[in-house]
């Protein structure tokens, strides 16, 4: 019963009138969109609801509600509860546990503060480069493959606002398993736009079945990655079909069709990676067999980020500070060695121009006190010839030359210029 929380031990927020505390980001519309997309209050659009959020000792966790009036304990609910507690994945939402007495009926899991994925994609202001929607298919295909190699064997629900990112830039999957206390289709309004948005992500398999199983397939899983995979390369979400406007509805009774070629989101192939546009559409091919699993994905992924060895965006953060650092050492070196070698020109032509008693205080920002002597001997000289001597002497030539008032001024001007 490691799983069991009460609900005293979580601390929420007082000022919703007894609701559990939200995080929200205003400043963009927006379709609404959540870590789970079954948190949505309809109400809150133009808003972009992150998840419900409190305190469990001491650590902030998302808080998913459970609409459910009585909750039955029985083995094998026991056993998924188990097994949630048993994933542990850094592309892994990690389960806390869960709050069980009426009418405080929750799921408390880890929370990723930077949103979901569908949060990162609708917000324009965010820029993605090629490596940084590298490393968000990256982290999903790693995310997934873990949790097909584990005990709940697949997800069912995966879609790009389950997917989230948290303060590391690091995307996790989340809303997995528990389906018996996750909110039920049988409960949803069938004709409401929400209704049929959420299942864009759903592979045409499972949409052909009467009553499909809530656990879905692990094929089906890739289908939805590929969904996923398309609003990350595109950003103009989920199905986007260029010139075309359908309801979430008519896309869906589309996709049921058995049409050739099988009706999927456009993708335009001169605007994108060719092996980008042959990975999606090998995801989501209508027959399920011809669809790759999440292992060999891993390293379809990995040679798409042929320039980032690094897994995460952090990871690759970090590795160009460290080049820019190294650059920036190399850089700093040289501009010294230049700075040295200008101080050196500047000093020898200070020692030419004044003497160097005089020089070397100034080098060393110290006042110059004036020398004073007790007698002065002036010589005054005639130099025969001075006019014709200076207009053919160079500035070099110039300065053994002296002057004394007894010259005409226009020599004297000369003299000077020369030396300048």
């Amino acid at each position: 019963m490691t799983w069991k929380i009460k609900w005293e031990e979580i601390t929420t927020s007082s000022s919703m009138n007894g609701q559990l505390g939200s995080r929200t980001s205003f400043g963009r519309n927006s379709v609404y969109s959540s870590c789970s997309e079954e948190t949505f209050a309809s109400g809150m659009k133009g808003k972009q609801v992150f998840t419900k959020t409190g305190y469990y000792k001491g650590v902030i966790v998302a808080i998913k509600p459970i609409v459910k009036t009585r909750i039955e304990i029985n083995r094998p609910l026991l056993l998924e509860l188990k097994r949630m507690k048993d994933l542990q994945n850094d592309h892994i939402v990690r389960f806390i546990g869960a709050c069980v007495e009426p009418p405080y009926c929750c799921l408390v899991t880890e929370y990723c503060p930077k949103g979901s994925l569908q949060d990162i994609l609708e917000n324009e202001e965010i820029k993605l480069d090629w490596m940084f929607r590298c490393s968000l298919l990256q982290d999903t295909v790693k995310g997934m493959a873990y949790l097909h190699n584990s005990d709940v064997r697949s997800h069912g629900n995966l879609k790009s606002s389950n997917c989230v990112v948290d303060s590391r830039f690091v995307l996790k999957i989340t809303d997995i398993g528990l389906h018996a206390l996750r909110t039920s289709e049988e409960n949803e309004n069938k004709v409401s736009y929400a209704y049929w948005r959420k299942k864009l992500w759903t592979a045409p398999e499972l949409l052909r079945m009467p009553n499909p199983t809530p656990e879905g397939t692990q094929k089906g899983d890739v289908y939805s990655f590929a969904i996923i995979a398309s609003e990350v390369v595109v950003r103009q979400g989920p199905f986007y079909l260029k010139e075309v406007d359908l309801s979430p509805k008519e896309i869906i009774e589309r996709v049921k069709e058995k049409r050739k070629p099988p009706f999927r989101p456009f993708l335009d192939e001169n605007l994108y990676d060719e092996e980008v546009i042959q990975m999606i559409r090998r995801c989501w091919a209508e027959d399920p067999m011809e669809r790759p699993n999440f292992d060999h994905l891993k390293s379809i992924v990995r040679r798409l980020s042929k320039e980032n060895a690094s897994s995460n965006i952090l990871d690759n953060l970090l590795s160009r500070m460290e080049q820019y650092a190294n650059n920036l050492e190399s850089l700093v070196e040289e501009r010294t060695a230049n700075y040295l070698e200008e101080k050196r020109k500047a000093e020898d032509l200070l020692y030419q121009l004044l003497p160097k008693s005089v020089a070397r205080q100034l080098i060393r920002g110290e006042a110059v006190t004036a020398e004073s002597y007790d007698s002065v001997s002036i010589y005054f000289s005639d130099i025969v010839g001075f006019t014709s001597l200076s207009a053919q002497s160079t500035p070099h030539g110039g300065q053994w030359l002296s002057f004394s008032p007894l010259y005409p001024m226009e020599n004297f001007l000369y003299w000077t210029c020369c030396l300048e």
